[in-house]
């Protein structure tokens, strides 16, 4: 809802886009209020699925964008729009489905030659055998819900209960030293692979050897959620000239193939002390807000949002011919 309503704000136009916005609440009631403002979505009546795809079909959509990040939200949603025959905006359910299990993505990308850590993947009735440090994480969570770092064998105990508790499958991976650790967006334009501009991440061997979830998302006084990863200090574009770039836009083209993805893709690098990029995972995502991480990469490229936006929508409802001009090259 975060992402949702900074989308809207950013880009309803109603003499070009106008916004209907399908809400579907935990447990699966829909709704359809005016705007993401609480009381709206207080007085917008409850639906259940069969009314509320009525209403998709009777609304004559021409054009879906998900926001739902939840496992349902990226397969069976996603796979409900082309059941409906409603063009959208992102990845295929199957390309969802295959980057939320990390095991399975690491796997794929590793077939196609980019560099993995090593790993194993654990039931709660298996003991790791990888050696201290290592990383745990959940299988299929996403904003680093359950990632512990682990120095010693001391610390498996409570990391494997930790990510358990997210997820029935855990997976253990070798710890690349540092180095850096970059973001690495792609957009599809006009048939063709272009590469943006690397976003990078604090971490440091001391102080955050990994990225945990508080490092992505808090809480303000109100409780309200707010991107944690968006200030300075956290995050910032990679200069272009930048030696390790061209490494890992090579290590993201083939992980964008591998994966089989469409229309754009994410992924995020551990970068050694020798500067080799190692694959962590894929998010498939892009909000189109402000905040939105391939935005802020393509806003870095000099291409505005609603440029990018506006591309996007073009080549989806009217594929663009594979020889013309790309919208940028960073």
């Amino acid at each position: 809802m975060l992402y949702a309503d900074g989308c809207i704000a950013a880009l309803h136009q109603p003499a070009k886009y106008d916004f209907l916005i399908a809400l579907v609440k935990p447990g699966g009631v829909w709704c359809f209020p005016k705007s993401l403002a609480t009381k709206d979505i207080d007085a917008a009546p409850p639906m259940l699925g069969g009314a509320a795809i009525a209403q998709l079909v009777l609304a004559h959509i021409d054009l879906a964008l998900p926001h739902m990040f939840c496992q349902a939200g990226m397969t069976t949603y996603r796979a409900l729009l082309s059941v409906l025959a409603i063009p959208y905006l992102g990845n295929r359910p199957f390309q969802m489905a295959l980057t939320a299990d990390k095991a399975k993505a690491k796997a794929v990308v590793g077939a196609a030659g980019v560099r993995v850590p090593r790993g194993e993947l654990l039931v709660k009735e298996d003991v790791p055998t990888l050696l201290p440090p290592v990383v745990v994480k959940p299988n299929n969570s996403d904003n680093s819900d359950g990632v512990t770092f682990v120095q010693d064998q001391a610390g498996y105990k409570a990391a494997l209960e930790l990510a358990f508790t997210f997820s029935d499958t855990v997976l253990v991976e070798q710890y690349v030293p540092l180095g850096r650790e970059v973001r690495c967006g792609i957009v599809v334009q006009s048939g063709r692979l272009t590469h943006l501009p690397l976003e990078e991440y604090f971490v440091d061997t001391e102080m955050r050897p990994v990225r945990t979830r508080a490092n992505k998302l808090k809480r303000d006084s109100d409780n309200n959620l707010v991107l944690a990863a968006k200030q300075v200090s956290e995050a910032w574009i990679v200069d272009a000239a930048d030696p390790v770039v061209p490494a890992v836009w090579h290590a993201a083209s083939l992980c964008h193939k591998a994966l089989g993805c469409e229309q754009y893709s994410l992924f995020d690098f551990r970068i050694d002390p020798d500067g080799i990029p190692w694959f962590l995972e894929a998010g498939l995502y892009c909000s189109f807000s402000p905040k939105s991480v391939l935005a802020t990469m393509m806003a870095a490229s000099g291409t505005p949002l609603s440029v990018f936006f506006d591309h996007a929508v073009e080549q989806l409802l009217r594929p663009v011919d594979c020889d013309s001009e790309p919208l940028s090259t960073p």
